[in-house]
């Protein structure tokens, strides 16, 4: 009896080891299948990128002549010089730059050649020349309202505002330039948003070699100025809990209330602490956008316009920019001083006091709300403000 049951075991036994080493196989040759895979994709990767840096053509090259407009950021250079065949990808220049942390290339007019390398190239733009003496200068300041930059726009091109506006708001043009700026989203495009552009034509100084350059021409020298800036914070903005265009709401209430770099980051501060226990940023800026009129003093009235962008009515960030912010601003809305006010009170002759009570920042309400009361009534302007 014991010989028969003996046997029967040593047949599984021998079955278990069998399955066992054919389990390992495969095993292992899975591992080896995926090891051969990963290294024939780095491999592929080195030398796609590796060609993607060397140049165009090895041999002597063809001359390409290339202009790069003021204001170009990296992925706008890249892809002007992927067109004009001077590099294989510009998405994989973009990255290289932001990767070597290069910066200051120069606009103007070059003749490159397709047998550079990406460093070469790289090299050229940002030792190249300037353009020319301009035809036209003019300078947008921050915080204005887009109806305001459109109206400086047709005083110094001697196009007319209505002009300007109808290209602001052409939405196939605005489609066209969603997909050309990687910071313009759908968002721009919400029902209720004012104007799609507001918030993102960066005050600047402008240079043109005519002295009546396109309106198009104009506005995408303006987003491309903004889109650089963009880009130069862009780790700021994929670490921040916000798109870009709740960056630029933000950075545009900011511009509006401060007058200093000290106050912006401060203010910045607050709007943030508001947000991060679902308050009200009730700030006064909103309120004057939503009823279309700049003004001194926010009256009781006033609070009861319904608008996506009255902070005073609704939580949260507004549906969009309320103004065109400059850098620090936006650099601002990135970096918010950490403090603990949840109020501030900015008077009449710019200085802002901050507070962390409704009580302390009431008695600061009603120790200077007199300046601004005068203020007013130099303009013809309701007495009776917010607290």
């Amino acid at each position: 009896m014991s010989d028969s049951n003996e046997k029967p075991r040593n047949n599984v036994y021998e079955e278990r080891v069998s399955e066992a080493k054919v389990v390992r196989k495969i095993v292992l040759y899975s591992v080896i299948g995926l090891a051969v895979m990963t290294l024939i994709t780095i491999i592929s990767g080195y030398f796609y990128f590796k060609n993607a840096l060397g140049p165009v053509d090895s041999g002597e090259g063809e001359t390409v002549e290339v202009t790069i407009p003021s204001g170009s950021s990296p992925s706008q250079i890249g892809q002007i010089l992927e067109e004009d065949g001077l590099i294989n990808n510009g998405t994989i220049f973009r990255y290289y730059v932001r990767y070597k942390n290069e910066s200051g290339f120069q606009a103007g007019t070059y003749d490159l050649s397709t047998s550079m390398t990406m460093d070469e190239l790289i090299e050229e733009l940002k030792e190249g020349r300037v353009m020319a003496e301009p035809e036209l200068v003019f300078t947008i300041p921050e915080g204005r309202w887009l109806e305001d930059v459109a109206t400086m726009i047709a005083n110094e091109t001697g196009h007319e505002a209505d002009d300007v506006m109808e290209v602001l708001n052409d939405e196939e043009y605005l489609e066209e330039l969603i997909g050309k700026y990687s910071m313009l989203t759908e968002d721009i495009l919400q029902d209720e948003i004012r104007y799609p552009l507001e918030g993102y034509l960066f005050p600047a100084r402008y240079d043109f070699e005519e002295e009546q350059p396109e309106i198009k021409t104009v506005i995408e020298m303006m987003l491309s100025r903004n889109q650089a800036i963009i880009e130069q914070n862009a780790s700021a903005i994929e670490e921040s809990d916000y798109s870009v265009h709740e960056i630029l709401t933000l950075a545009s209430i900011i511009e509006r209330e401060a007058q200093t770099s000290e106050d912006r980051y401060k203010i910045s501060g607050v709007l943030y602490n508001r947000l991060d226990k679902g308050m009200r940023l009730e700030v006064d800026p909103t309120v004057a956008y939503a009823i279309g009129e700049h003004r001194y003093m926010t009256s009781f009235n006033d609070l009861n316009v319904e608008s996506p962008y009255n902070t005073y009515r609704n939580a949260g960030i507004p549906i969009g920019p309320i103004a065109n912010p400059g850098e620090d601003s936006i650099k601002a809305a990135l970096a918010p001083e950490d403090t603990n006010y949840l109020f501030f009170y900015a008077r009449y002759n710019g200085e802002v006091i901050y507070n962390e009570t409704y009580e302390a920042h009431n008695r600061t309400h009603q120790q200077y709300r007199q300046e601004w009361v005068e203020a007013a009534q130099d303009e013809g302007e309701e007495e009776t403000e917010t607290e």
